[in-house]
């Protein structure tokens, strides 16, 4: 990241320099994509109160951090914090933005019965997909006295193959405590 100065630059002392250099190089890891990027400092002091004001283009978007303090580091700090929060807060926004596909011509509005046709298409519902789970297939046929054991584990029902009809059956737990027994 280019840094350009502006204001007064005696009152930064190298080693201040020196910290500052190194937050604008963390903020130009998150800034400078293909291209270097170009980072404005302008310091000022008034009295006691020394203001740091930092922009950098990112993206066609100006962004700026101003920080003011009785101390210019901390001053400085306060902007490239100002700016990190801003430039973090605009990159989740582009990488979070859900985009669809791109308008053609012919889905336009008004784009005569192939835009039509491709509406009614797109309205269609999705295919629902159904995934087969095999978990039971190595387990043994059950009494209804086993299932009575294995629903007491506190389940709400248990699907089991019965072991003297070969049929499939559903035990399910009534409110009352009770049991219904559901045969194939």
């Amino acid at each position: 990241m280019k840094v350009t100065y502006k204001g007064k630059l005696d009152i930064l002392l190298p080693a201040q320099r020196k910290k500052l250099e190194a937050k604008l190089a963390k903020l130009g890891k998150l800034v400078d994509g293909r291209d270097e990027r170009e980072a404005h400092v302008i310091l000022n002091s008034e009295r006691h109160l020394h203001r740091a004001e930092i922009t950098i283009n990112f993206h066609d978007h100006p962004l700026v951090g101003v920080g003011d303090s009785a101390d210019l580091l901390s001053a400085v700090t306060t902007a490239v914090d100002k700016l990190e929060k801003q430039v973090r807060k605009l990159r989740t926004k582009w990488r979070d933005t859900k985009r669809g596909p791109e308008m053609s011509l012919r889905s336009q509005p008004g784009g005569g019965p192939e835009s039509e046709a491709a509406e009614a298409e797109a309205e269609a519902p999705a295919e629902r997909s159904v995934y087969r789970v095999n978990s039971h297939s190595k387990q043994k046929p059950m009494t209804l006295d086993e299932a009575l054991l294995r629903i007491e584990d506190g389940r709400d029902y248990v699907v089991y193959r019965d072991a003297e009809t070969d049929r499939l059956s559903v035990l399910v737990r009534r409110r009352d405590g009770n049991f219904d027994l559901v045969e194939a």
